[in-house]
């Protein structure tokens, strides 16, 4: 693994359901924002909203993407949510296979 000049990352969005995750992940893919979206079912999600404690069921996405297009995949990730304020979290990736990396690098716009 090195580390490449152009910087990646992952980002993290939770949605309601399959079949929203897997509208949103349709909207990203289609747009070549990410170069792969995995979708994750049965999440357990506990947070705070409107000053109460809740609980949901929901899916995690997990798309890989390079930096330069996160401010464009998060408008197109809200415009497609059914959420007023959808989590959005891009974390950086530290180091990853040449190969994989230089494949994401081609298939981002």
């Amino acid at each position: 693994m090195r580390k490449t000049r152009e910087s990646f990352v992952v980002v993290f969005v939770t949605a309601s359901s399959k079949s929203e995750a897997r509208r949103i992940a349709s909207v990203v893919l289609s747009k070549r924002l990410a170069a792969c979206v995995n979708i994750l079912g049965g999440v357990e999600s506990h947070f705070w909203w409107n000053r109460k404690l809740e609980t949901a069921l929901e899916c995690l996405l997990m798309m890989k993407t390079k930096r330069g297009a996160f401010a464009k995949l998060a408008a197109a990730v809200k415009s497609a949510h059914s959420y007023d304020t959808p989590e959005i979290i891009a974390l950086p990736v530290a180091a990853g296979s040449q190969e994989y990396l230089k494949w994401i690098s081609e298939n981002v716009r």
